[in-house]
């Protein structure tokens, strides 16, 4: 028995091998075996150091999902137009108040922010971009555009 309490067992006769006149691998473990090899548990995230490449990607999987629950709003804010007056006034009123301004300023800063993370990733996938140096300065350059974009699209609007 292990310290993790699993049993390991080394292949020293197996009737596959012996039916085919093959010799066992010295040390070979059976499928669905555990080997008796002790790796450390994984660290905290309190552990690694924060670098642009892994905030990049946290902050895309938090904009998409911050996205959807913008998404809803908007629905909830035209459902509250097609079915009353009064329902639209409150919906309207949540939407337009400074709370409503400041999350959809930060859902606008989400979609362009995803949007040059998608960007990003298309360069990846055509196999571009993928050294670190690389790969940390299109991570700022999505941080930065997205802020760049979002007080650019604002003043337009």
């Amino acid at each position: 028995m292990t310290a993790a309490g699993f049993s390991v067992k080394t292949v020293t006769e197996s009737p596959i091998l012996s039916e085919i006149g093959a010799e066992p691998i010295e040390g070979t473990v059976m499928a669905g075996e555990t080997k008796g090899v002790q790796r450390p548990l994984s660290p905290h995230l309190q552990i690694y150091r924060w670098h642009i490449p892994m905030l990049t990607s946290i902050l895309t999987r938090v904009t998409g999902n911050a996205l959807i629950a913008s998404a809803l709003l908007i629905v909830w804010w035209l459902i509250a137009a097609a079915t009353s007056e009064s329902y639209f006034n409150l919906a309207n009123g949540l939407l337009t108040s400074f709370v409503g301004d400041v999350v959809m300023s930060l859902s606008l800063l989400g979609v362009w922010y995803h949007f040059l993370a998608g960007l990003r990733h298309l360069y990846y996938d055509a196999g571009k971009g993928l050294d670190i140096p690389t790969a940390e300065k299109l991570g700022m350059a999505c941080l930065i555009g997205s802020v760049v974009l979002t007080v650019l699209t604002i003043v337009i609007i």
